[in-house]
């Protein structure tokens, strides 16, 4: 499950014989599993179960450009497609219900969930396209469908109907408001388009579309929300100068930080309130590079170093984590890009 597909890092311990001792902090570490792939030379990992399931995309011997798979037991399956060429997961629930989107015979592309060995389209909001993100232990599902006026809103799926969600005021084409992420409860997240042409983070309840606000720039998006409805994504600060990794709970938007540039996005949020998600790490003109982060214990560290060393990878994404702390996203190994597993030791 997405959303709440949403790790923690050793507690300060302060030991106080008969003279005092320096803190000390005990850093977890991982272990890494690459899922390989469907036969091509890349993979991405998108979602975590709480069983350890996972889905996302991976080309094929064939060439195709992705194919949605479910990882469990060390093995990885090809999910297929709705009749086009590519498919992509993007969530995954308790029951090992999978989300995501694939193209269409006809070119273009729709939302599809699959349950039971069966792919199926489930429909849009009256256009040609749609595309779903994540999934609760509800069966709920969320995402984002043309409109039958052309416009792009977010949706909400549920037991065989498709809900338009409607925006923050922008309804302009060409303008997508998405919404990436629901918790158990039916809270949905994402960003909307403002009249103005902005766009910001939402929280949507039982109708209503709240603004999260910013870090003091004009734009914000979210992606992740746990159990208790806290909050994750990347809002700009002020002037637009730069986009931070998020934490909002309690009515209040906490900056996360960064590993050393200008950006971060935090993707994925647990029961435990542990952040997964990237950060740029230089502030070249020419190119940024990326690297996969873990937030706790009120701090951002980079999962590059929390894994063996000389492990010949190089994590790039944390896209989603479970209630048992482990980890999925993507990275380079091998000069290929793969999908990996965290787990933690």
């Amino acid at each position: 499950m997405k959303v709440s597909q949403s790790l923690c890092l050793g507690p300060l311990v302060v030991c106080v014989l008969s003279m005092a001792i320096a803190p000390t902090v005990s850093a977890q570490s991982y272990k890494i599993t690459d899922l390989g792939t469907l036969g091509g030379a890349s993979s991405q990992a998108s979602a975590i179960n709480a069983s350890g399931q996972i889905t996302g995309y991976s080309s094929t011997a064939s060439g195709v450009s992705g194919g949605a798979f479910e990882y469990s037991g060390g093995k990885m399956t090809n999910l297929g497609s709705l009749g086009g060429a590519t498919s992509l997961g993007s969530g995954i629930n308790a029951s090992g219900q999978i989300v995501g989107y694939s193209t269409l015979a006809t070119n273009s592309y729709g939302a599809f969930l699959y349950s039971g060995g069966k792919m199926t389209n489930i429909g849009n909001l009256g256009g040609n396209y749609a595309v779903a993100y994540a999934i609760n232990d509800s069966g709920q599902v969320v995402g984002y469908s043309m409109t039958s006026s052309g416009l792009t809103h977010p949706f909400l799926y549920n037991r065989g109907s498709m809900t338009d969600l409607g925006t923050l005021g922008g309804n302009q084409p060409g303008w997508t408001s998405l919404a990436a992420a629901v918790n158990a409860t039916g809270e949905i997240v994402g960003y909307s388009y403002l009249s103005t042409g902005d766009f910001r983070a939402f929280l949507w309840v039982n109708g209503t579309m709240t603004d999260l606000g910013t870090l003091g720039g004009d734009w914000s998006q979210a992606y992740g929300i746990n159990a208790s409805g806290e909050i994750t994504g990347i809002a700009y600060t002020k002037k637009n100068l730069a986009g931070h990794a998020f934490l909002y709970s309690g009515g209040k938007m906490k900056d996360l930080g960064v590993l050393g540039s200008a950006y971060s996005w935090g993707f994925a949020i647990n029961t435990a309130g542990t952040i997964v998600g990237q950060s740029t790490v230089n502030s070249s003109s020419e190119y940024l590079v990326y690297h996969a982060f873990v937030y706790t214990g009120g701090k951002m560290q980079d999962l590059n170093k929390l894994i063996p060393a000389k492990s010949g990878w190089v994590l790039t994404q944390a896209s989603g984590i479970n209630d048992s702390g482990q980890i999925v996203g993507y990275g380079t190994v091998g000069s290929q890009e793969h999908a990996f597993l965290l787990t933690p030791q």
